[in-house]
C-alpha cells in the first residue's frame, strides 16, 4: 500500500493485533514491488495485507512470492490488483475490506437522500442571492411519503435499504439477480430499471460498472424520470451518460433544470475544472469521498486484521472473493 496509508488504515494498535497473528516484515509498507527490501518480503511472504497503492500483482509478481497463499485487502474493490485468474483461489486466497467501506457510503447515502429530499443543496446555492423568497412551498419538496428507488441490490444497495427503512419511505429495488421475495425480505419492492425511474422521487445508484451497465443512466432514461426527481451516484461514474445528466439537471439561465443530481463520482473523474455541472445550482459534486477516509480508514484495517485472524485460524474468510464473483462485482 501507500507508505503513508499505515497509520490511518493499520495504527499502531491494529499493527500490534496483527504482529500477534503473523511474523510481521519490518519492511512494513511498500508500494514498489521492484525495491530489493520488497524482493526480499516477497519471497518468504505466506500473507500479504493490501490497500490502495498496492502494485500489480501479476505473474512475475506472484513468481517472486512462491509462498503467498492469502491476500487480504483493507480496501474496496480487488479487480485493480491484477491477480490472474487462474490463481485466485486456487493457489491464493483473496479477501476484501469491502463489507467496512460500505457502511460510510450507506450513511452518505442515507445523508444525501435526506438532504436532497428537502432540497437542501439548491437552496443552499440559491440562498445568498435569494434568501427566504426561494423557499419551497411546493409538494415536491420534503421527505414524508417519498418513494426511493435503489439501483442494485449490492452489499451497499442492501445496506442503503437497511438504512431507509426506518424513515417511512416507499422503497424500489432493481437488481436482475434479485427475486420477488428477496426484495421482500429488504422491505422494498422489485421492479425493473424503465420502470423503477418514472416512479420514484429519488433514485440512487448502487450497481457495479461493467460493459453491460456503462451508461445504463442514459439520455433516454434519464428522460423517464419525472420532474423534480434526484439522481444520487455513489457506485461509479460511468454509470451515468455525464453529458445527458447536464443537459436534464440544466435550466434556463439562473433556474434549475427538470431534475437534480447528487454525485460523489463523475466520468470523467476528477470533472474538469470549468465543467458544466458546476455551475448548476441543484447538482451537488463532491470529490470521491463517500467511502471510507480518515477516521473511518481503520474500519478497514479492523476488518483485514480479523480476516486475517480467521485465516491463521483456518475459519471461512467473511470478504473472500470467488473468481466467479468477479464478472460482476465493482
Amino acid at each position: 500500500m501507500h507508505p503513508d496509508l499505515v497509520e490511518e488504515v493499520l495504527p499502531a494498535d491494529l499493527r500490534s493485533r496483527l504482529g500477534s497473528l503473523l511474523r510481521l516484515d519490518p519492511t512494513r509498507a511498500v508500494d514498489d514491488f521492484s525495491d530489493p527490501r520488497a524482493a526480499t518480503a516477497l519471497a518468504r511472504a505466506e500473507v500479504l495485507v493490501s490497500s490502495w497503492g498496492c502494485p500489480p500483482l501479476d505473474e512475475k509478481t506472484l513468481a517472486m512470492a512462491p509462498r503467498l497463499r492469502a491476500v487480504i485487502h483493507a480496501a474496496g474493490s480487488v479487480k485493480g490488483l491484477g491477480i490472474p485468474e487462474d490463481r485466485w483461489g486456487r493457489t491464493l486466497r483473496v479477501s476484501s475490506a469491502a463489507n467496512a467501506n460500505a457502511l460510510p457510503v450507506a450513511q452518505y447515502t442515507l445523508a444525501a437522500v435526506l438532504l436532497a429530499g428537502k432540497r437542501a443543496f439548491a437552496l443552499a446555492a440559491s440562498y445568498p442571492d435569494d434568501g427566504f423568497r426561494a423557499y419551497p412551498t411546493s409538494s415536491d419538496t420534503g421527505n414524508t411519503e417519498r418513494t426511493v428507488g435503489v439501483v442494485g441490490a449490492s452489499r451497499i444497495g442492501r445496506l442503503v435499504l437497511e438504512l431507509l427503512r426506518p424513515h417511512g419511505f416507499r422503497l424500489l429495488v432493481a437488481d436482475p439477480h434479485l427475486d420477488p421475495a428477496g426484495a421482500r425480505a429488504l422491505g422494498a419492492e422489485l421492479t425493473d430499471l424503465d420502470d423503477l425511474l418514472p416512479r420514484a422521487d429519488i433514485v440512487t445508484l448502487h450497481a457495479p460498472l461493467l460493459p453491460e451497465t456503462r451508461h445504463m443512466i442514459d439520455d433516454r432514461r434519464l428522460g423517464l424520470m419525472r420532474d423534480g426527481a434526484v439522481l444520487i451516484n455513489t457506485a461509479r461514474g460511468g454509470l451515468v451518460d455525464t453529458e445527458a445528466l447536464g443537459r436534464h439537471c440544466a435550466g434556463h439561465p439562473g433556474r434549475s433544470g427538470r431534475i437534480d443530481a447528487v454525485l460523489d463520482v463523475t466520468d470523467p473523474e476528477p470533472l474538469p475544472a470549468d465543467h458544466s455541472l458546476f455551475a448548476l445550482p441543484n447538482v451537488f459534486v463532491t470529490p470521491h469521498i463517500a467511502g471510507a477516509l480518515g477516521s473511518e480508514l481503520r474500519l478497514l484495517g479492523e476488518f483485514a486484521v480479523a480476516e486475517v485472524g480467521r485465516f491463521v485460524l483456518g475459519e471461512p474468510l467473511l470478504g473472500e472473493i470467488a473468481v466467479d464473483d468477479l464478472p460482476s462485482i465493482a
